[in-house]
């Protein structure tokens, strides 16, 4: 009997005891989460008071809650003007981010601390998910990167640029062609300019048709990057928030649906035009055959020749032909700008030819005109792939951490009403030397359209020079004018609705592009005529589509 209830109360007391220890471990778990959020909390508190002025952060959470679903942008210019600061703090989950909302503050920091400012942050969809550590783009600053920034500039440095300009301008001689014979395709004959510019230049093909289905499939690529980039409170830009979100494998986590990661595959899609293009015998100056040259002295990989010439290929694409859509926004929404750009054109260029290089000296105004398109609606509006210093610095008494995201609000430093007044009316005098309507900005371009400092876009040279060349010859040669119904009102165009990617573009609009004369006309097609048969020499085909490569790659 004594046994017996000693044998009960022995398992009586080891029950309790489990009990007692599996309670005290899950209060120990609490109590260690509950302290470590604390101190997390503490910590992220400490830096929201020694940051840049912006919302109070919550826990884990920061102030994700309270990211607009589009435009982020603008709220951010919004904050600054509550805050009454050139820079903000904004906590996305328990990473703060930095946003400068005027110039004179972006100049200073990323331009003239170039150096501090020369790197990247982690960004988990955008860099882990994607291309990482092998694309420029992403690259943190060191040694690695500024190889691949060497090797970029092979391709559309200063010094390479200008040897462009031929086929380049004859491909802006076709554009002017195809939208005399189909005016209301201008979107998609931009795109085709825009993509064969570049095509020529990194694949020694030109793209002849609109129709080649490289265009739209790597337009499609491009704008989808730019849209994941674009802060936001729901999937996937919310494991920016939550990074283990990231973790999951794949057929367990939804939210990665879409993302894909070429680093597992034999030859990435870039990687095999770029060694299509580079094997062929008339291909001794296009950028793939100098990248093959090039790779086994740096021991390039498969990724890092496929993302160097992919990122030419594709951000040279979509930039451009969303630059020219602006445009065209631009001289419907104002045609009060044209007059004035009719005027000097005839006086200096005359109707039987269409603009050169040579006369950009004497086309003040329209030099000033394709300055504020690139001003008026940037594409780049939130200046590119954030900077990250690599130490801890000081601005007015502020501390930007080291790795911190910081990010240009080119929308906001382009609608600075100290530096451009009246900001949305589109106003080519506000380049025009001597205007009345001109404000001192920083750096001698006056805009900040194309990033900062050492992560300046690679290929500004090269967009400001189509840029010019095209505006130039389509302002010569076209009424371009808000589109009538039926009963010949005119239709209103909108300012203000763009898409809502990184890269912004107008959505689609009704317009009427029509030669300004018949003597126009035929110059228009006599030099359409002559510039096809001068780029016949860049006419070829490719055996890739991105939209069946990965397929046939898998069988």
């Amino acid at each position: 009997m004594i046994a017996d209830r000693v044998e009960q109360l022995t398992s009586l007391s080891h029950g309790l005891w489990e009990r007692l220890s599996l309670a005290t471990v899950v209060a120990a778990v609490f109590i260690i989460l509950g302290l470590t959020l604390i101190v997390d909390y503490g910590q992220m508190i400490y830096l929201h008071s020694r940051m840049p002025p912006g919302p109070f952060p919550l826990p884990l959470i920061g102030n994700t809650h309270l990211l607009p679903a589009e435009k982020p942008w603008i709220y951010f210019e919004k904050l600054a003007k509550q805050y009454n600061t050139p820079l903000i703090t904004f906590w996305t989950g328990r990473r703060p981010t930095i946003w400068i909302c005027d110039a004179w503050t972006a100049n200073e920091l990323l331009d003239k601390r170039a150096a501090t400012y020369a790197s990247r942050p982690r960004m988990v969809v955008f860099s882990e998910l994607g291309a990482g550590q092998t694309n420029l783009v992403n690259m943190y600053y060191g040694d690695r990167w500024r190889l691949h920034r060497k090797l970029t500039h092979m391709a559309v440095g200063l010094q390479q640029v200008r040897k462009y300009r031929g086929f380049q301008n004859d491909e802006s001689k076709v554009v002017a062609l195809d939208l005399v014979r189909e005016p209301n395709e201008y979107v998609r004959h931009f795109e085709r300019y825009a993509t064969s510019v570049v095509s020529i230049i990194g694949f020694g093909r030109r793209v002849a048709s609109n129709a080649d289905p490289i265009i739209t499939e790597v337009i499609a690529v491009m704008q989808r990057a730019a849209e994941l980039n674009v802060p936001g409170k729901s999937f996937p830009m919310l494991m920016e928030t939550f990074p283990f979100l990231a973790k999951f494998p794949n057929w367990m986590a939804p939210w990665k649906k879409g993302l894909v990661n070429g680093k597992g595959r034999g030859r990435p899609f870039f990687y095999a035009l770029a060694e299509e293009a580079a094997s062929k015998a008339d291909s001794a100056q296009c950028y793939a055959r100098k990248l093959f040259e090039e790779g086994p002295k740096h021991d390039l990989s498969r990724m890092e020749i496929s993302s160097l010439s992919g990122n030419l290929f594709g951000a040279g694409s979509d930039t451009s032909s969303s630059t020219l859509v602006t445009f065209i926004l631009a001289c419907c929404a104002f045609p009060e700008s044209l007059p004035r750009a009719w005027e000097e054109l005839d006086r200096v260029v005359g109707p039987h030819r269409s603009p050169t290089f040579d006369d950009e000296a004497d086309l003040l105004y329209v030099k000033a005109f394709v300055k504020e398109v690139l001003r008026w609606r940037s594409v780049a509006i939130i200046g590119g792939q954030p900077h990250a210093p690599i130490r801890d610095d000081e601005y007015k008494g502020w501390l930007i951490p080291k790795h911190t995201w910081v990010q240009g609000n080119v929308w906001a430093i382009h609608h600075h009403e100290r530096e451009f007044p009246d900001p949305d009316r589109f106003n080519p005098d506000r380049y025009v030397p001597g205007s009345a309507d001109s404000r001192p900005f920083p750096g001698e371009k006056g805009y900040m359209t194309f990033g900062w400092g050492r992560r300046v876009c690679s290929g500004q040279g090269l967009a400001e020079q189509g840029t010019f060349i095209t505006i130039a010859r389509l302002l010569w040669g076209f009424r371009i004018e808000k589109a009538r119904d039926k009963h010949g009102n005119e239709i209103p165009v909108d300012i203000f609705d763009f898409t809502n990617g990184l890269n912004m573009r107008p959505n689609p609009f009704e317009c009427r592009i029509r030669p300004r004369s018949d003597e126009i006309r035929a110059t228009i097609e006599r030099e359409g005529m002559q510039a096809l048969q001068d780029l016949a020499q860049f006419e070829g085909e490719t055996k890739y589509r991105m939209s069946t490569y990965y397929a046939a790659e898998k069988l």
